[in-house]
């Protein structure tokens, strides 16, 4: 395969995976501020932390509000991590890869774009989010069913595969971490109603609130929160899973090219890492800089597929 096929594949799928995780975010930005009698603007500063786009906004805007916010990540193209950019940039990849894609996933990828373009064309008001961000989630999650239901298991599944799976570890990850150190108000809130509403819209913005209750029994700790994003493989947004399937999709590219790069060796190390570690040990290390490493290799894996690869060739 061409690298510059492999790396529209790649980042086709990175860039939906994007958009959905930022229409979550909004989505659990949105229940605090519906949940907490004394929400304020500045409750969006962590949502756009979590996004990784606060210093962007702040170059934009004189001052934090929530439908600027909110705006900003919906809507905004000189954000590229908004979800308008996101939708351009993935369906702009997959116009360069048509004839790597099924029909199907072709058709899904390009309605998405049509449909949300045509949402998303002026500012929105406050009772038109929950339909959008419903749409947003129902029209990417198309996409991917498309995808997993008519595409063939070879290369070209394989690297949008770990394009979808880097983007969402990536996400989780930095989801959990900005947590821990500003979404929480202070450290006297540890523990009230407070706390509980921002540990329940993390689980929302991941997809995982219902799932937990099944896994674990009480309220929301700490502890058993960690464990179920970072370790517990059954969850499909967790660390663990995103690593169990990169590995995996890896090893199928080596077994095709024959040939084993650097990258099979960072994602063989990172996913020992995750299988090794109980959340105890994690903690006991310090979250954040557990996490802080995470991203970091995750982004140095991204990096060696690239080189390895030669996705700009």
């Amino acid at each position: 395969m061409l690298g510059r096929t492999a790396d529209g594949l790649y980042w086709m799928f990175r860039y939906i995976e994007r958009a959905e995780n930022i229409a979550r975010l909004v989505d659990a930005g949105l229940r605090v501020a519906m949940t907490l009698s004394g929400a304020s603007d500045e409750d969006w500063d962590g949502v756009l932390q979590s996004a990784g786009v606060r210093a962007a906004y702040n170059s934009r805007h004189g001052r934090l509000t929530t439908a600027d916010a909110v705006d900003f990540l919906l809507r905004d193209t000189s954000n590229p991590s908004s979800v308008l950019s996101c939708i351009e940039q993935g369906r702009s990849n997959a116009r360069m890869v048509r004839t790597a894609l099924t029909r199907d996933t072709w058709e899904a990828m390009n309605e998405c774009w049509i449909d949300l373009k045509a949402r998303l064309a002026k500012p929105l008001k406050a009772k038109e989010l929950p339909d959008v961000i419903h749409t947003i989630k129902q029209r990417t999650g198309l996409i991917r069913g498309a995808f997993h239901g008519s595409m063939l298991r070879n290369e070209i599944y394989h690297f949008a595969s770990i394009g979808t799976y880097t983007e969402r570890a990536d996400n989780t990850s930095r989801i959990l971490d900005v947590k821990y150190y500003v979404l929480l108000p202070s450290v006297s809130h540890v523990g009230t109603s407070v706390d509980n509403v921002q540990w329940e819209s993390i689980l929302r913005s991941v997809s995982a609130h219902r799932s937990y209750g099944w896994v674990y029994d009480g309220g929301y700790r700490a502890a058993n929160i960690a464990d179920f994003l970072i370790l517990n493989a059954q969850m499909p947004r967790s660390l663990a899973h995103c690593y169990e399937k990169i590995v995996g999709d890896l090893a199928h590219l080596e077994a095709d090219y024959g040939t084993r790069l650097k990258a099979h060796d960072t994602a063989d190390e990172i996913y020992a890492t995750l299988k090794s570690r109980n959340v105890r040990d994690i903690i006991d290390q310090g979250l954040h800089e557990f996490l802080e490493d995470f991203i970091r290799k995750n982004n140095q894996l991204g990096l060696e597929i690239s080189e390895g690869y030669r996705f700009y060739i």
